[in-house]
């Protein structure tokens, strides 16, 4: 829980200053750019994120024709939020890996709380890479077709069917039809060894 909700809050937060950063105050001017929880997180999405294992937080909205430069800074703004859990799960990665051994349920319990939460946030990092509507990696795909607004229209309308089909499909199967994990694990235990090498 503590690793989901500083995960979605720093990454919706993110997505907001670099809107305002870029020129657009639409964020802002909704109380977004904040780190207060609840400005951020979908009631729906957090019960499913909880229930099923995929969720999602309220999308953070600009008007992409305030920014300074709407080509590259709607992609600024979409890597934005990823990054930002990338950052997290490396700083708790070196706060796991600095903390002394201590005999304690309670410590234990925290070490837990913190491991868990570093591998969450890769695995925020990873999922909204991926590269089809309406996760963060989109924009950094679909950015291009722009020129072609028919084109983008169905890429972006088919992409979010397809996609949304895959999660379904995967509740319901059991068979993992977005295979995340093994990335997520590279990721994580890659760092945690760089650490304990460095």
């Amino acid at each position: 829980m503590p690793g989901i909700i500083i995960g979605l809050t720093f990454h919706e937060f993110c997505h907001a200053y670099v809107a305002k950063k870029c020129g657009d105050t639409t964020a802002e001017e909704m109380g977004r750019i904040s780190l207060n929880p609840l400005r951020h997180i979908d009631p729906l999405g957090f019960i499913f994120l909880l229930l099923v294992g995929f969720g999602w937080a309220k999308p953070v909205q600009f008007n992409e024709k305030n920014l300074k430069n709407p080509k590259y800074d709607i992609m600024k703004i979409a890597i934005a939020g990823p990054l930002s859990n990338a950052l997290i799960a490396m700083i708790l990665s070196v706060i796991l890996t600095v903390m002394p051994s201590y005999e304690s349920d309670n410590y234990q319990t925290l070490i837990n709380i913190i491991f868990y939460a570093v591998y969450i946030n890769w695995g925020l990092f990873v999922f909204n890479l991926i590269p089809m509507p309406p996760l963060d990696g989109s924009h950094l795909l679909l950015n291009q077709f722009r020129k072609f607004p028919g084109l983008y229209y169905h890429l972006y309308k088919y992409g979010s069917v397809i996609f949304i089909s895959l999660i379904f499909a995967t509740i319901i199967t059991k068979i993992d039809f977005l295979p995340i994990w093994p990335i997520i694990q590279f990721l994580a235990e890659g760092f945690f060894s760089l650490l304990y090498f460095s």
